[in-house]
């Protein structure tokens, strides 16, 4: 008879990856059906919740939750002594000639390097102030991957960064490419004339990943982070972005991709962008689609705009009448929200909202994974809208996940598969997998969007 077993630690802590890590190694003991190993952030407990484990209510955030379901009660004892071993796996320092300890402080780790160096700051969001602010201090460039960072805190480090000349890529940035070097979640691309100014992780990738197909590359990719055409940041990386790519003569046009920006701040950028040398094209959401832009940057280099891959084929929905937007990438499920329209509901897993005490969503799949399974459940959903974004930094294999779901749900599944023929995770075996599991896979983001509006129908 199943047992579940939960479990209390109070005081003890790991990073969000780390317990993932662990979650997944406990799984693989024998007797184990499921295993959760997390911090209780209120997120982490709805979530157990939902997987049906009862966590006291006496758990708060600085606390860790061991909950495992058992195939039979006499497995419990290998399963804690598989929590143990994978938590001191984790803090288990390799072996090295040295002995001499690691910096504590990026201030620290600088004045080792000599400060020559572009800083990637990724620790829990209320610390990564302190720590970006220590690498622009010294001279450095920064890309703050963190995100839960207050917006007052990325106005001064950009007021900061912009008055030495500095750019800050981020906070919330998931994705650049310098000089051909990925940071954070990041395709695999050849070097070319595009590059790429982003507001927007996975709008950055789309683009990355059609330029790619087109057979067109991409010298630079610059994040400046997600509010950087607000208001209250009104582009302060955006510019210098810009100026850097204006100044690369290997770049011959440039792309501004984004959410949809702030009227004013756009309006400002654009004058900016019209006092370079570097042509700049525009791909803001509102205004159009990532797909569409593409297209429009290919055809002013005077590149053949190819047909946009399509694997597999789903039926029309044979009831219900909302198609359900699924989404590791905001700026996807931005996209895919605007062509839905009043027709979709759309999640963003990437949300802040989200990823409180809990590893991004291209890493850690649980929490869509678990609404993934009630939306099969839901008679008004039509029809489900997924993306899979590839590349270094991304889960190794999230077909192996994502396929036995689509193919349980008992609904028509259309997936978009952000990547490059050259990422790590194989993009025809990850394309393959899923329309093996009966889902329809495009490269597009918006064609994959309106299709599935065609489905409801």
């Amino acid at each position: 008879m199943s047992q579940t077993h939960v479990e209390l630690r109070r005081g003890a802590y790991a990073d969000s990856v780390t317990l993932l890590q662990v979650s997944r190694t406990v799984q693989g003991v024998e007797g184990v059906t499921a295993a959760q190993v997390a911090m209780a952030t209120a997120l982490n407990v709805e979530v157990l919740t939902g997987m049906g484990f009862a966590v006291p209510p006496e758990a708060t955030a600085n606390d860790m939750v061991v909950a495992v379901r058992l195939s039979d009660e006499g497995s419990l004892d290998a399963a804690l002594a598989g929590v143990d071993r994978a938590l001191t796996e984790s803090t288990r320092r390799a072996p090295g000639p040295s002995e001499e300890a690691p910096p504590r402080t990026t201030a620290a780790a600088l004045r080792r390097t000599g400060g020559d160096a572009v800083v990637l700051v990724s620790v829990p969001g209320p610390s990564a102030f302190v720590e970006a602010v220590d690498a622009v201090e010294a001279g450095c460039d920064v890309m703050v991957f963190s995100d839960n960072v207050p917006v007052e805190q990325e106005v001064r480090l950009k007021e900061a960064a912009a008055a030495q000349g500095l750019l800050v890529m981020g906070p919330d940035c998931g994705t650049a490419v310098v000089g051909g070097l990925g940071l954070g979640f990041a395709n695999v691309v050849q070097p070319g004339p595009v590059g790429i100014v982003a507001a927007s992780g996975t709008g950055a990738q789309q683009v990355l990943a059609l330029l790619d197909h087109a057979g067109v590359g991409v010298t630079h990719a610059l994040g400046v982070g997600g509010r950087d055409l607000s208001v209250e940041v009104g582009g302060l990386a955006t510019r210098e972005a810009l100026r850097r790519l204006d100044a690369d003569a290997d770049v011959e046009r440039i792309l501004l991709v984004s959410k949809p920006p702030a009227p004013e701040v756009a309006a400002e950028i654009t004058d900016f962008a019209a006092s370079l040398g570097t042509p700049v094209s525009r791909a803001l959401l509102g205004e159009v689609d990532l797909t569409a832009a593409t297209e429009a940057l290919l055809r002013e280099l005077d590149r053949e705009v190819p047909a946009w891959p399509v694997t597999g084929r789903a039926e029309p929905a044979p009831s219900g009448s909302r198609v359900r937007g699924l989404f590791v990438g905001g700026t996807l499920a931005s996209e895919a929200a605007l062509v839905l329209g009043e027709r979709g509901d759309v999640t963003d897993f990437g949300d802040d909202a989200y990823t409180s005490g809990r590893a991004h969503p291209m890493i850690d799949p649980t929490l869509r994974l678990e609404h993934l399974a009630r939306s099969a459940a839901d008679p008004d959903v039509a029809v489900l809208l997924l993306d899979v974004v590839l590349g270094h930094g991304a889960e190794p294999d999230p077909a192996a996940l994502l396929a036995p779901a689509l193919a349980s749900a008992g609904k028509p599944a259309v997936v978009t598969v952000v990547g490059s023929a050259a990422d790590p995770q194989g993009l025809d075996g990850q394309v393959r997998a899923l329309a093996d599991a009966g889902a329809e896979v495009h490269l597009s983001n918006a064609g994959a969007a309106r299709r599935a509006l065609e489905l409801l129908s």
